[in-house]
Order: structure tokens, then sequence, then C-alpha cells
């Protein structure tokens, strides 16, 4: 039975480093499927239309190709927020729906990060965790990444773009975020990169073990 771990939870929580590194820990295929909305975003801002424009936000999205994940710029501040908007599309979900459990579907198993990939994309995974922390915490960690990255941002903004980017993504109407009802919960405030891993790892090594 091929080895799916879907992972969940909210910006800056730390899911996107665990699954890269469980990915490389267990030998399998990773997809951060926060870039499939980032990247259309991207797609529209760049050819002037507005975010909130559905009919052509889920045209976008029925278009997008591996290659456009690849931009650097998916990976600004400022694509997040985009990314939260137009992620709360719910033809833009349908049309990235099939993406995603393509993906899933290679005969080992993926690593598959995102807001619903253990409620809607992979809800037979063998693996479920939602990783969260506290909002204070997950702003500091972004802090520290972006200024790292040279961009000029402050800690106050960081916070109040998180609190703003959790209360649209668990309220909207398609595919909010929450944890699955099998999911192992994994709270990273008092963890680092490593203890949450061992954590993760865990759980995995059990749920393979039956």
């Amino acid at each position: 039975m091929p080895l799916v771990i879907a992972i969940d939870g909210p910006a800056a929580s730390g899911k996107g480093t665990l699954a890269r590194r469980l990915a490389v820990h267990f030998g399998l295929p990773h997809l951060d499927t926060g870039l499939l909305y980032r990247a259309v975003a991207l797609l529209m801002l760049d050819a002037g239309i507005d975010l909130g424009d559905a009919n052509e936000a889920a045209r976008t999205a029925s278009s997008l190709v591996a290659d456009q994940l690849a931009d650097p710029r998916l990976r600004e501040r400022a694509m997040g927020e985009a990314a939260s908007r137009v992620s709360g599309i719910p033809d833009v979900r349908a049309a990235l729906l099939s993406w995603q459990r393509r993906f899933a579907s290679d005969e080992a198993g993926a690593v598959l990060d995102g807001r619903d990939i253990g409620t809607v994309i992979c809800p037979d995974a063998r693996v479920k965790l939602f990783i969260t922390a506290s909002p204070e915490e997950r702003a500091r960690r972004r802090h520290r990444e972006l200024t790292g990255r040279g961009e000029e941002t402050t800690l106050a903004a960081i916070l109040s773009d998180i609190r703003a980017r959790d209360e649209r993504d668990s309220s909207r109407s398609a595919a909010p975020l929450k944890a699955a009802e099998d999911a192992v919960i994994i709270d990273t405030t008092e963890l680092d990169a490593d203890e949450a891993f061992a954590a993760a790892r865990h759980v995995v090594e059990r749920a393979r073990e039956h």
C-alpha cells in the first residue's frame, strides 16, 4: 500500500520544512500544494487580472503547468496573501484537485502539505498530520525567514497578516483549514525543527508497522 503522508496546518507552522524532511527521509516525492495557489495568483497578477475574478482564476488554475511552480517570486510574502485570496474560490480548488491527486497516486506514495490534504485531497492517506503553533511564534518564524532573504517588514505586520490568513482560511466555504478527524496534531510552538521532525517521523514509522 502506498505511503501517502498528508500534512496540513496554518501558515508558518513549519509544515513545509517538515514535509520536505519526511520526503527525503522516506524517499518519497513532495508537493507543496500552496505553490499551486501562489502560481495561480502570480499568473493573474502578471496578466493584470483582478484576484477576485473567479472565472479567470479558475481558467488560470486549469491551465497551470509544472514549470510555473519554479518562479522564485512564489516565495515572496505578497504571494502568500494573494494565494490565500484565490484559494477561497471553489472553482480554483476544483481545478487543482485532480493535479494534487495525480501527484499523490505515485506507486510508492508521496508527501503533500497544504491546508486540505487530509480532509479533501487525500482523505484515505495512511498518515495525516496537522502541524500548528501559536500565531506569535509563527510570526516570529516568518519574520526571520523574510528578513533573512532581505525583505523589509515588521513583526507586527506579519502577525497581523497571519491572523488575517488564519481567519480567511478557516472560514472559507471551500475546503476550510481544519484538522482531519484522524489526524495526529503536533504543536510546534515549543519545538525546534529537529524535535518536530522526530515527532512526525515517529508517527509515520508507527503507521508503517500496521
